[in-house]
């Protein structure tokens, strides 16, 4: 299965402050706000939800092809990815714009001040999906995620015009678009991604209850964090999948995508519903024990233990035919 992953590309640049954000603001003095903070600590990562599918993904050998806009300072992060079985061919290189970034500060109560620089991401409305799919001798999915919401809009409506399938998974750029463009994005997606309350806001965008959306798209997929995930499709009873078992938890960054990435890779196999949101919430938990969204390592061993433990043997003898 040819799966190609629309969004972002970014790298966060985390910052650690020893003091305390309130001890250093004046109330009085601030409408003329003006602070530096010693840092004490710099983690620079890699991420951008389409990137960090598209590195699950090829954890799983399915050689995924991202799609999305970065600057000219992204080689070496393409050299990452590419070493990590994604095809980056497709990526667009902006001229003008640096690689989307994310500045965050966190003080010692885990307050954060944060700033998003979108750069070359406002570029990605300039990609055409129909050349990436000739390139490639054709396309079985396309999951369009969180990016300039104008390539959203546009990706979707080029895949219903061409009849290619895709999948909708706007999390948290549903809450910068409005309601026509967020029918626009998931009308007739094969898969509906979100986490519970992207679920409850799509819903209140659209003016769509949640039966209402179901006759829009094939199938919706709900993470529920601790809880697990949810399937629901029209006319049919909901499935209820639980976590998986987790051992460490150190940085719960890229949970969600590495949900998606083994999702899909167990939807490509022609595996069940039930089973897909097994490998998905494996593969999240592997994601969940690292200290960043692409540094986890996903080994047929370890998953093949993950599901075990959490589902039983018969879950992981039917997933292991495909590692």
């Amino acid at each position: 299965m040819r799966i190609a992953v629309a969004g972002s590309i970014a790298t966060d640049h985390l910052m650690s402050f020893e003091g305390r954000f309130a001890e250093q603001i004046i109330p009085e003095q601030i409408q003329q706000l003006s602070l530096s903070f010693l840092i004490d600590e710099l983690d620079v990562r890699r991420g951008g939800v389409a990137a960090n599918i598209c590195f699950g993904l090829g954890a799983f050998g399915l050689n995924p092809v991202l799609v999305g806009a970065a600057g000219q300072d992204f080689e070496e992060y393409r050299s990452w990815l590419d070493r990590h079985g994604v095809d980056t061919s497709s990526v667009l290189i902006s001229e003008l714009r640096h690689t989307a970034r994310f500045v965050c500060t966190t003080d010692r109560d885990q307050n954060q001040i944060a700033s998003f620089y979108a750069g070359a991401m406002a570029e990605a409305r300039n990609i055409e999906i129909q050349p990436i799919s000739d390139r490639l001798g054709g396309l079985d999915l396309v999951l369009i995620g969180a990016d300039d919401p104008a390539a959203m809009v546009r990706h979707s409506e080029e895949c219903r015009t061409r009849g290619i399938p895709f999948a909708a998974d706007p999390s948290q750029q549903l809450a910068r678009m409005e309601g026509p463009e967020v029918r626009t994005l998931i009308e007739g997606a094969g898969l509906l991604f979100s986490n519970e309350y992207e679920k409850a806001l799509a819903e209140q965008k659209t003016g769509w209850s949640d039966e209402q959306i179901l006759t829009k798209v094939g199938t919706r997929v709900t993470t529920l964090g601790a809880k697990g995930a949810r399937i629901d499709r029209q006319g049919q009873e909901s499935i209820r999948v639980e976590a998986a078992a987790v051992g460490e938890l150190v940085d719960p960054t890229g949970m969600g995508d590495s949900f998606r990435a083994g999702f899909l890779a167990a939807h490509s196999w022609g595996l069940s519903l039930e089973r897909a949101a097994q490998v998905g919430n494996a593969t999240a938990v592997h994601c969940l024990e690292a200290d960043g969204p692409q540094e986890y390592t996903l080994t047929s061993e370890s998953l093949l233990e993950r599901i075990e433990r959490s589902y039983g043997a018969d879950a992981a003898a039917e997933v292991k035919p495909y590692l």
